[in-house]
């Protein structure tokens, strides 16, 4: 999610120093960087992060119990930053088929 978090900034970064400059980023080889970083960088990265963090829960919660044993570990916690991760996944996942669409409108 640190790389996510680079890349975001980056693209920030990039579209301040746009509209400072009036200058027009939709030429295609900066729209396919985009697109491959968007479907490469965001989403699957993303994706592997919450999968690998609802797998560490599930080993927690159902396999090894310490949520029941160990009260003190924020277990439902855990849970629900985990469907939030998945529910952002989703989203980086339309942008991502977004920028696919605006890449093929080229």
């Amino acid at each position: 999610m640190g790389l996510q978090l680079l890349w975001s900034f980056g693209l920030a970064c990039l579209d301040v120093y746009a509209l400072r400059r009036k200058r027009d980023l939709q030429n295609p080889v900066l729209v396919s960087l985009f697109v491959v970083g968007d479907l490469q960088v965001t989403a699957m990265l993303s994706l592997a992060a919450a999968c690998s963090s609802a797998g560490v829960i599930v080993l927690y919660a159902r396999d090894l119990d310490l949520c029941r044993v160990q009260i003190h570990l924020p277990c439902r916690q855990f849970e629900i930053s985990i469907i939030l991760a998945f529910i952002t996944w989703v989203l980086i996942a339309i942008s991502s088929h977004v920028m696919f669409w605006i890449l093929a409108s080229f």
